[in-house]
């Protein structure tokens, strides 16, 4: 313990002058060394339940801790902890002034990374009391706007209602998140900006029209006063200052635009985030003048400091909100720096451009290959917020298409089912519930996506049936010669297909994730890819079926039925987006087989031995595919049907097909298909590099591996995010 711990000696006795303390370190210590794991200690008046109750010594979301300088905002006021003004020279002002705002960008940051808004944004003593800065227009405009730009956050965030992940993240602490006047709050920062401007601008004058007033260069304005005393310093201060304001001005523009309904804000919030970033870079380039500037001694950099010159802002106190506040979690938490503040932003404002740039696409499978892109880039909790609430607004795709008629897209429906009482169905109302939930999953992190994407799997069987069921229920009210008999039929049969399309979809998301969050263990490998290889299977088949249903009602429009047979055999090719799945199904198989080969000299010749584990290769399967065996996906796929494929894997008995050099030769055919498609073409490169290296591993085992024992094999995922590459090396 770096501090002793005294206890009063008669406990009855509230603490005070009179009280004695009592060095109890050492009996802790002593006590620590005798008690075993899961022993208590017992006292007369101490019990299991109160032990439970009790405060962990130094557990940081337990333990207030002692030091603490203020017992309230009000004392830290009256000890001077916030002056306004910051200082009586006018130079230091603007340069705590400076800091604050800094020190501030790196709390928000902070804030955004998930820790509370009290231990954070909240420890700025200005923003608990807003009535303090009113005489300091510039700190007060600034504060109104941190708060402004903080309740628009958190409301983003709780209505995409993806705070889960984050439980601090929307608790306000009854913290004075709408201060009186704060929807002004851009109109007082414009003025500021505006009186800063004119100060440039006189500063920058040529010296014939300035005068010199008691030995100091004044402006020739009577009504234009400098913003600090020392002319030299003049100008880096105002851009230091005016890049900042404007960097806030815009950002709270961007939240604002994006919030608008149905997108329509979105091109607006694209000039804004340019802006904001042209900012962001005026900002980092104010960093040399400010630490040259610095006032007293901060270093030779800033490293881990909050603020650009490197100086300790004032006006923040961490410790004040774990007193005044019980949820709020005790112990400090660490700000991120100053730079790492600024490049936090920046990657923010990349992400939201890029959800600004996107087309609004009506299509379901263009949304999620969207979201699906738009994740590779690892994005944080406001960006993915921002994200979830342009794609579901009202219960409706973007805020304009209803549910049914995305659905009815996707799946290809006939035009005549727009307008067909077979979309009130009450099971199709809870199937576009479910595509409504499935777009608000894709939108959270990794960790949290896999887990609803596995629970949601079954919801999507169970629909399924339930459709079957109602659908036949609808064909037996309807008359075998009525029309609409027809339509239900084709109806029926779309979505059926459509749905086992997005369930086999699910699972295959379901999987690779596992890769991205590092799930699998390189012993592991073989039974994902061979489960990797089933389940895309089936995704290659439905896709293809939905297809062949969709080309097939197309072509039917205004020619007979033998004609248009006729022309669909003659047209008929495998669309180009069966023949990616089926690279990825190449893939799979071929790193299976890849893995049986090397069970298969583990099992005949004890080479490539497996590594210890703590438990059964069944146990592993069920962990990782529990939930996909629940739902039964695929159907009659077990632990036992894997099992059967690997345990008597001879070398004798693999099939010598190479699935690798397949997957290369489709993935190079299918360039002229994406020429247009940069997403896609880049996945064929990556394809076709997997498959060349593996393709030659493959051959280096086979020919090498019976004979050199000394042979290592392991694997990287140096060319593709969950399709692995073998690396074949002598130890």
């Amino acid at each position: 313990m770096a501090e002793k711990l005294k206890v009063p000696i008669n406990p009855s006795i509230s603490s005070g002058e009179q009280t004695v303390w009592a060095d109890v370190s050492s009996l802790l210590q002593f006590t620590c060394k005798e008690l075993r794991d899961g022993e208590l200690i017992h006292g007369e008046n101490f019990n299991l339940f109160a032990a439970m109750s009790a405060l962990e010594i130094m557990d940081p979301k337990m333990d207030s801790g002692i030091v603490c300088r203020y017992y309230s905002v009000d004392e830290a006021i009256e000890n001077g902890a916030a002056p306004v003004p910051l200082s009586m020279d006018r130079t230091v002002d603007v340069q705590c002034t400076i800091d604050i705002m800094d020190h501030l960008l790196a709390c928000e940051a902070t804030w955004h990374k998930g820790h509370s808004l009290a231990q954070t944004v909240f420890s700025c003593i200005y923003l608990l009391r807003p009535d303090i800065t009113a005489s300091h227009a510039l700190l007060h405009s600034y504060c109104k706007v941190i708060r402004a730009t903080c309740n628009a956050v958190v409301s983003v965030v709780s209505d995409a209602r993806t705070h889960e992940e984050e439980d601090l993240f929307t608790m306000t602490y009854g913290l004075p998140l709408k201060g009186d006047g704060d929807e002004k709050c851009l109109s007082l920062l414009h003025a500021v900006e505006e009186t800063i401007s004119r100060q440039l601008r006189a500063c920058k004058a040529p010296l014939s029209k300035k005068r010199v007033v008691e030995g100091c260069t004044a402006y020739v304005s009577a009504d234009i006063e400098p913003l600090q005393t020392n002319p030299d310093l003049e100008e880096g201060y105002c851009k230091a200052l005016l890049c900042r304001i404007r960097f806030r001005k815009h950002f709270n523009h961007v939240l604002t635009s994006m919030k608008r309904a149905q997108g329509r804000g979105l091109e607006l919030a694209r000039k804004h985030i340019a802006s904001c970033l042209s900012e962001l870079e005026c900002i980092l380039k104010s960093l040399e003048f400010l630490m040259s500037n610095a006032c007293g001694t901060c270093g030779d950099g800033i490293g881990d400091k909050t603020t650009a010159s490197g100086c300790q802002p004032i006006g923040f106190d961490a410790t004040l909100n774990c007193r005044l506040s019980a949820p709020t979690p005790p112990r400090a938490i660490k700000i991120l720096s100053w730079k790492k503040a600024v490049e936090y932003f920046q990657k923010l404002l990349h992400d939201l451009d890029i959800i600004c740039s996107y087309s609004l696409d009506p299509l379901f499978e263009g949304v999620l290959r969207f979201v699906v892109e738009f994740q590779k880039f690892k994005p944080d909790l406001v960006a993915r917020a921002h994200l979830q609430l342009l794609l579901v607004q009202d219960g409706k795709l973007y805020g304009r298409d209803p549910i049914f008629a995305v659905i009815s897209k996707a799946a290809a429906l006939p035009e005549a089912s727009k307008n067909h009482d077979i979309q009130k169905n009450e099971v199709l109302v809870q199937l576009g519930q479910l595509v409504i939930s499935l777009l608000k999953i894709i939108c959270t992190n990794a960790a949290w996506q896999r887990r609803k994407l596995g629970k949601i799997l079954q919801d999507w069987r169970v629909i399924y049936i339930q459709l079957e069921l109602s659908f036949r229920k609808e064909f037996g009210e309807i008359s075998s010669t009525s029309i609409d008999e027809n339509l239900c039929m084709k109806i029926s049969k779309h979505i059926l297909v459509w749905v086992e399309e997005q369930t086999y979809w699910i699972a295959s998301r379901f999987l690779v994730l596992g890769f991205e969050l590092e799930l699998y263990s390189p012993g592991e490998y073989c039974m994902v890819y061979w489960y990797i290889y089933v389940v895309c299977i089936k995704l290659a088949e439905k896709t293809h079926l939905k297809m062949l249903t969709s080309n097939e009602t197309g072509k039917r429009k205004g020619k007979k039925k033998k004609d248009a047979v006729k022309d669909l055999a003659k047209d008929y090719q495998i669309p180009p987006i069966v023949l990616l799945l089926q690279c990825h199904i190449y893939l799979a198989e071929g790193l299976s087989m890849l893995f049986q080969m090397l069970a298969a000299l583990r099992n005949e010749h004890k080479v490539f031995p497996s590594a210890g584990q703590f438990n059964t290769e069944h146990e592993r399967f069920i962990q990782h595919f529990e939930l996909l065996q629940k739902a039964s996906i695929p159907d009659h796929i077990s632990y036992l049907s894997f099992k059967e494929s690997t345990t008597h894997a001879r070398l004798s008995t693999l099939v010598t097909h190479n699935c690798f050099k397949d997957a290369q030769k489709i993935a190079k055919e299918l360039r002229n298909s994406f020429s247009h498609d940069p997403e896609r073409m880049a996945e064929l490169r990556r394809i076709e590099q997997v498959a060349e290296h593996n393709g030659v591993a493959l051959n280096l085992i086979s020919r090498l591996g019976t004979l050199d024992p000394s042979l290592k094999v392991y694997f990287e995922f140096i060319h593709h995010p969950y399709f692995a590459t073998a690396v074949v090396k002598r130890s």
